[in-house]
């Protein structure tokens, strides 16, 4: 299963529409959101393409291939226009006998770590800044921004497929990789 994980979209229409568009070049099953879908938040300038009623539109029209967790953007008043739960302060997957703990970031973080077994993945967003490595024999995995990218990188998702796991510009190049055994 290819999965594709994107977070901190807020608000951008034109970064979705980039994401999809990947999504679909690239084949992803479903597409993991990591929160701050909507809304650009008081500490960000309005990003391009700012237009969080068609990004609502967009997440709708690719809801079933979509599973999203809260971000600390995201309100009750986000899930109204949202047909996707987008709630969930967290979601556990399950993939090739690994799980896959997703969540903003902003509650749980690679410094207040879930419980996670040996080899699990744990999928953050919020710093907007690519994160891609082994932690005490756990994965952290931090797809950066699509939309507002920090520390000088550029927008950036995340794949997982088979367990290979990588980061990709908009446009599908290989930032980072990394084998799981």
């Amino acid at each position: 299963m290819k999965l594709m994980l994107i977070s901190d979209i807020h608000g951008s229409s034109t970064a979705l529409e980039q994401a999809f568009a990947l999504a679909d070049r690239e084949g992803a099953d479903r597409i993991l959101a990591l929160g701050d879908l909507l809304n650009h938040g008081p500490r960000n300038p309005l990003p391009e393409g700012y237009h969080p009623q068609k990004v609502a539109e967009l997440l709708n029209q690719n809801a079933g291939r979509i599973t999203c967790v809260r971000g600390n953007c995201d309100s009750e008043v986000d899930q109204m226009l949202v047909s996707v739960p987008v709630l969930g302060e967290y979601v556990v997957v399950l993939v090739d006998g690994r799980q896959m703990f997703l969540t903003h970031g902003h509650i749980h973080n690679p410094d207040n770590l879930p419980v996670l077994g040996e080899g699990d993945i744990f999928c953050f967003g919020h710093s907007h800044i690519p994160i891609l490595e082994l932690k005490d024999g756990k994965v952290m995995f931090n797809p950066g921004s699509i939309t507002l990218p920090k520390g000088g990188h550029q927008p950036t998702v995340g794949w997982y497929d088979s367990g290979r796991l990588s980061i990709t510009s908009l446009n599908g190049h290989v930032i980072q990789e990394l084998e799981l055994d």
